[in-house]
């Protein structure tokens, strides 16, 4: 049985936008869908304490909602849901464990509404072994497609670049590779971003490249870009890839670069670390300040 693709759904408008998202994705990748909702999200509910008539009602119309939104838009998806044991961050981290891909809203409501608020996506986000992509609301198909000859949205047009945010410092097999399938699948260029700063002197050491002149620097920082990704390219020779460096934060660099894209995908490392798991500066730019999804992916 192939391993799905899973969405989170908790009625909110951004749960919704992921579910719809997802279906698509589920169909790019040739895989069924199924949507999750956890039980026993709210904060003042202990682990362990039976679920109310309440949660049953809004469980089943959450599920209810997005399977209706998918079965419009993507109705050869096949499709299935099911209600998961919460808090919800434990339960969005042990169904990801079982599938190719978790699909999330980026925000969602606080309060007794819906379980989504920003502290469970970005708590999953920092712990998840498997990639997960997470989408704001309004996302439709035709935003991940250039626009039609008169400007005016389509799904017929092809793919928007898939953007890869990519650290020539530790460039990660895992991340790359995930951003080249994401660009086959949509016959979609990619363009892979490398941001870089210019060290002060007085960290430098005698011959350190920081000492030449900032073209020259571009110049050697997208050599090693251009290195990096020929192995890729002989593996996926269908993709077109573009490469930029830009000097500057990695965090403005990437969500400027992420504008009008159809994905962007940034990696993030899995080592503990003393403060425990974290998304980083540059996946938490871009998950409050990115304009299009967001594909982390986990890596060593």
């Amino acid at each position: 049985m192939l391993v799905p693709v899973i969405a989170g759904v908790d009625g909110s408008t951004e749960s919704l936008a992921a579910a719809e998202w997802a279906a698509r994705e589920a169909e790019r990748r040739d895989r069924p869908l199924r949507l999750v909702h956890a039980w026993n999200w709210h904060p003042r509910q202990g682990t362990g304490e039976p679920v109310t008539a309440a949660q049953r009602y809004l469980a089943r119309r959450a599920l209810r909602q997005a399977e209706d939104r998918v079965r419009r838009t993507c109705p050869g998806v096949k499709l299935d849901d099911r209600q998961i044991e919460g808090p919800a961050t434990a339960a969005l981290l042990h169904a990801a464990e079982h599938a190719d891909l978790l699909v999330l809203g980026s925000r969602g409501l606080s309060g007794f509404s819906g379980f989504l608020v920003g502290s469970v996506a970005l708590g999953v986000v920092a712990r998840a072994t498997r990639p997960v992509v997470l989408v704001r609301a309004g996302e439709e198909a035709s935003d991940e497609h250039l626009p039609a000859d008169d400007g005016s949205p389509s799904t017929r047009t092809g793919y928007r670049d898939v953007v890869l945010g990519i650290d020539l410092g530790d460039p990660c097999d895992e991340v790359i590779e995930f951003a080249f399938e994401a660009a086959r699948m949509r016959g979609a260029r990619l363009h892979a971003v490398h941001a870089w700063q210019t060290p002060s002197p007085l960290g430098l050491g005698p011959g350190d490249i920081g000492l030449v002149s900032g073209p020259e620097q571009a110049d050697e920082w997208l050599g090693f870009l251009t290195a990096v990704l020929n192995e890729w390219r002989d593996k996926y020779p269908e993709v077109e890839v573009a490469e930029t460096v830009t000097a500057g934060r990695a965090q403005s660099v990437l969500v400027r670069a992420a504008t009008g894209a159809s994905l962007l995908v940034v990696g993030r490392r899995t080592t503990e670390r003393p403060a425990g798991p974290r998304t980083g500066p540059v996946t938490h730019a871009a998950i409050h300040h990115g304009g299009c999804p967001l594909a982390v992916v986990p890596h060593e």
